[in-house]
């Protein structure tokens, strides 16, 4: 599979306790006609640690069948344990998915030798193409550029999403190796594609698809000074998306849209009324 492009890090909505599966369709629809490479569901921004796997295999049932072909769907089927991953990664591949996004073991710390024989195992048995996910600030400890390297020669390892907020990361791992990179940060995707990054899986478009995609489509037809221009419009947003732990202010910002209904499932809850107040004004000189 290619992995180029814009790609929307799913929120999943709730309804009084329960995953909202009607919202979450409508939201699937939003994002297709937006024109999105791709759809991630059941990542960080989809809350996946709250949702039992049931669940888990439930939104991304909802989101390849609502999709049909349209768009690419890469399930997050990532865990801190290589048994689980890999059985998700299985289940996620008869429901449909083009590819599986794949988090770096959290919590129990693993040593560079244990990431590269995780994420080795997940590519040779779970029966999808695997996207790397670098966010060292959620767990605990980063892909080092030379474990990619190794890993890039797995053929079912087809690129990384990379969350660590350096722009050099993405210069080491393109000299290092040939492997599909995209941003994991919205506020960098501009910086990181100058340099060779590919496209972004994107929180902020979980609201605004067809601006994140405008970008990247100036960008790819070479008017740099345009997509310039859209990505200073968009920057406060992209910064008061994370004024808290990313989901909480792109489902508040949703919900002030009415896309959504702003539920969250504990130990997330909602944002303090001074950052709520930020954020709808970062929205509205955004123009979302």
């Amino acid at each position: 599979m290619e992995l180029k492009g814009l790609y929307t890090a799913l929120i999943t909505p709730f309804r009084d306790g329960e995953v909202d599966y009607c919202a979450l369709t409508k939201l699937v629809e939003a994002q297709v006609k937006g024109g999105v490479a791709g759809i991630v569901p059941v990542g960080t921004t989809g809350e996946s640690p709250t949702l039992p796997t049931h669940e888990h295999l439930r939104v991304i049932q909802t989101v390849v069948e609502t999709v049909h072909g349209r768009c690419q769907v890469i399930a997050g089927t990532g865990a801190n344990s290589t048994i689980e991953a890999v059985e998700l990664t299985v289940e996620a591949a008869k429901l449909g998915v083009d590819a599986s996004l794949q988090v770096t073991p959290y919590y129990n710390k693993p040593t560079q030798e244990g990431l590269y024989r995780h994420f080795s195992k997940v590519a040779d048995e779970g029966g999808l193409p695997v996207v790397l996910y670098n966010v060292p600030g959620r767990s605990g400890v980063p892909i080092a550029v030379e474990t990619i390297a190794r890993l890039s020669s797995n053929a079912n390892i087809v690129g990384v999403k990379e969350a660590g907020g350096s722009v050099e990361r993405v210069l080491q791992i393109l000299d290092a190796c040939s492997i599909a990179v995209v941003s994991g940060d919205d506020a960098l995707t501009l910086p990181m594609m100058s340099v060779g990054a590919l496209g972004v899986i994107s929180v902020a478009s979980n609201l605004c698809p067809e601006r994140l995609k405008e970008m990247l489509d100036a960008f790819f037809a070479g008017d740099i000074q345009l997509a310039r221009r859209l990505n200073a419009t968009l920057y406060p947003l992209f910064r008061d998306l994370f004024v808290e732990t990313n989901p909480i202010p792109i489902k508040a910002a949703m919900a002030a849209r009415g896309m959504i209904q702003e539920e969250y499932r504990l130990p997330l809850c909602p944002m303090s009324e001074k950052n709520r107040a930020q954020l709808l004004k970062s929205m509205e000189t955004a123009g979302v």
